[in-house]
């Protein structure tokens, strides 16, 4: 069985998406309906920003939307997958993928909730940083150690665990997990998502979330708040609510998949970071990349 991938925050690059643009007149016209539906041009951002400004939320989440979805599209009647999953923000690109939200709206909830993402990550000086080659449950004592908050917020492999929290304790727990870890590396985010810092915004996102219309989707999606198959409406949208203040639980969310018949995965969308982990989580299986 052949599961898609859909990429999340922090795989957005300068030029990203420029060379589909100038080879698919499909690809320009999303790019062209996408400037339209932000009411700014992504597509410059995307194409001629640089690394910082892509940095940004507001423009990060929704240049990799763009990206993988409009990749997905320019597939056809190849894009057949049996079941699918997204990394954080990659959750809502491979909804509109399978049909359950449309273009239109699943880039307005991408813009509601980058912006209100964007607020926290002004408000308070927060990050995340991974932490590689050490076991996820010695990185979360770790963290519970340290004065201030932070949290394992993705479980992306064995030993591959991504933390979230502000600057000052986030700086304490990686100078704590670096004499045991191959390596403790400050991620290109804004902001400590998947943490309690999002708590302010949930209200404001649930309302986004209720006012977009969703459909069934094509195939099941496992979700990353609970890593488990759902094609329900009222469980996805209580997924992706749940997602913003709990950690993302990839590994879970790939070898619940593997257990229900993924012999094969595509990652769709910028750099090749979801397929790397696959490899780490399960050798056996196939990976491909469309980016």
């Amino acid at each position: 069985m052949h599961a898609y991938l859909f990429p999340g925050q922090g795989t957005q690059y300068p030029g990203m998406g420029k060379a589909l643009y100038d080879k698919s007149p499909l690809a320009q016209e999303y790019f062209k309906k996408g400037n339209d539906i932000l009411g700014f041009s992504i597509s410059d951002v995307m194409f001629e920003g640089s690394a910082k400004d892509l940095k940004q939320t507001k423009y990060s989440q929704p240049a990799i939307f763009l990206h993988s979805y409009i990749l997905s599209k320019t597939l056809g009647n190849k894009f057949k997958p049996n079941m699918v999953a997204g990394h954080s923000l990659g959750e809502i690109s491979a909804l509109a993928a399978i049909g359950s939200l449309d273009f239109e709206s699943a880039l307005l909830l991408i813009a509601k909730r980058a912006a209100a993402m964007q607020k926290v990550c002004e408000v308070e000086n927060t990050g995340m940083a991974v932490v590689v080659g050490l076991y996820d449950v010695i990185v979360k004592d770790i963290c519970k150690k340290v004065d201030g908050i932070v949290v394992p917020a993705n479980y992306n492999a064995l030993k591959q665990v991504v933390i979230s929290g502000d600057m000052k304790a986030l700086r304490e727990a990686c100078d704590k997990l670096r004499p045991g870890a191959k390596a403790v590396i400050n991620l290109p985010v804004s902001g400590a998502f998947h943490s309690p810092f999002m708590e302010p915004i949930v209200e404001e996102f649930r309302m986004a979330v209720e006012e977009t219309k969703f459909n069934k989707p094509r195939c099941p999606i496992y979700q990353n708040f609970a890593g488990r198959q759902t094609e329900d409406v009222e469980i996805i949208k209580r997924n992706l609510i749940d997602q913003l203040t709990h950690p993302v639980m990839w590994r879970h969310t790939i070898l619940h998949m593997i257990e229900d018949g993924a012999t094969e995965f595509t990652e769709i969308g910028p750099g090749n970071f979801l397929r790397g982990l696959v490899r780490q989580i399960d050798k056996s299986v196939q990976t491909h990349g469309i980016s």
